[in-house]
């Protein structure tokens, strides 16, 4: 019988780091890309979180809950990534866009929505990792407050004010990125 990855309890307590990739790889992957890393850098930082995880497993409490776990290993490889950033020179594109089909976006459209998505990324960028996680998951991902705390392993009285602590962070980090950058946007 397979367990389901978000009750995992310590009978469960997975052997070695596949079994941890197996449960709980998208939702891993989902915290990288909640807490900011680039797509460009998504496979790489992936692999260091389970680098530590394969290093630290041995360790862990299977008492525990193990996506609590898991989500402070992501902020803290996510942080590491992000302080190491400004060495980084190259820029990555992605893939070449698919042809039009009838419909679709004009490429104006999806060059807005690009150039929206990159601002929004870069508001981002200047909120706290935790703050930003919290954030990104109720409002772009639209979990609830008390889905956010079982993942992060935290009181749902923390998401609430860590919710919004981040919201003013967005605020004043969007009116700072406006007043660089006067009617940028529509």
């Amino acid at each position: 019988m397979t367990a389901n990855p978000q009750t995992l309890d310590a009978r469960d307590a997975p052997a070695d780091a596949a079994a941890v990739h197996l449960a709980h790889g998208g939702f891993l992957w989902a915290t990288l890309q909640r807490l900011g890393v680039r797509s460009a850098d998504l496979d790489d930082v992936y692999q260091e979180v389970f680098l530590v995880v394969h290093r630290r497993l041995d360790g862990y409490d299977p008492t525990l809950p193990l996506r609590p776990w898991l989500f402070g290993i992501c902020v803290r490889v996510a942080a590491a990534w992000r302080r190491r950033a400004h060495v980084r020179r190259e820029e990555l594109t992605d893939a070449p866009p698919e042809p039009r089909v009838h419909g679709d976006p004009s490429p104006e459209e999806r060059t807005e929505r690009a150039r929206t998505r990159q601002v929004l990324l870069t508001i981002l960028d200047e909120l706290d990792v935790e703050r930003r996680a919290v954030f990104v998951m109720y409002e772009l991902d639209e979990l609830p407050c008390d889905e956010i705390a079982e993942m992060m392993g935290i009181p749902v009285g923390t998401v609430h004010s860590r919710l919004h602590a981040a919201r003013k962070d967005f605020q004043r980090a969007a009116a700072r990125w406006q007043a660089r950058h006067p009617g940028a946007l529509r």
